[in-house]
């Protein structure tokens, strides 16, 4: 399988970011999500596999690192913005398929906080946009491609999101949908971009990889 595949990214650099974001509250605790890698890891393999010179950007994951690809490993959303927004303009493609946190803790402890009363309010900022700053600073030729995890109003907020952050394709899915999502090795999506949208039925992530890196190479 890997011999035949056609080498259609040859010469092509492509990024991809993967995993989860770690927010520290303390030296013991942090915020975090279920992601767990295995679908932006199943695209570095596959861009890997056509030709492409492949850096992966990744948070903490329990599963095996794809071979023959460049990894870039991070812990907080801060670190992925400046090892991602660094990497940026060498890129001829960018396909963000991290689960970045929103939002970390306005403040980090440096001892661990103690437990005191029945409630704690923990204050949060938000965290660096990397999509849109990507969009923002696109060069020309660039490819970049999003990722959107909804739990209602799919495609009207995927669409919303695919324009708002200057995206040539957002890979959308429903999370509630059996199959989908975190901690499994199927995925439900949908890609879209400004010419359509194309529902894909439940399959493998790595069968899933394969049609995103087709509609990015225009099959």
């Amino acid at each position: 399988k890997e011999i035949a595949c056609e080498k259609d990214m040859k010469g092509l650099r492509v990024l991809v970011t993967a995993g989860p974001t770690m927010e520290a509250m303390d030296p013991v605790r942090y915020i975090t999500n279920h992601s767990t890698g295995k679908m932006g890891y199943a695209i570095a393999r596959n861009c890997m596999l056509r030709g492409a010179d492949v850096t992966l950007v990744t948070g903490q994951t329990s599963i095996e690192k794809p071979r023959f690809v460049n990894i870039v490993p991070i812990e907080s959303a801060r670190e992925m913005f400046e090892e991602v927004t660094g990497r940026a303009p060498e890129q001829d493609i960018i396909i963000k398929a991290a689960a970045v946190a929103d939002y970390r803790p306005q403040t980090v402890s440096d001892e661990k906080v103690k437990k005191s009363g029945d409630h704690m309010t923990l204050e949060l900022e938000k965290t660096d946009d990397i999509l849109k700053y990507l969009g923002e600073h696109k060069k020309e030729g660039q490819f970049l491609c999003g990722f959107s995890m909804e739990t209602e109003h799919m495609l009207e907020n995927s669409r919303a999101k695919l324009k708002k952050k200057n995206l040539d394709m957002i890979v959308a899915n429903n999370l509630k949908v059996p199959g989908a999502g975190f901690g499994v090795d199927t995925n439900v999506v949908t890609i879209i971009t400004a010419q359509g949208v194309t529902e894909l039925p439940l399959q493998s992530k790595d069968a899933v990889a394969g049609h995103i890196a087709d509609a990015i190479a225009g099959k």
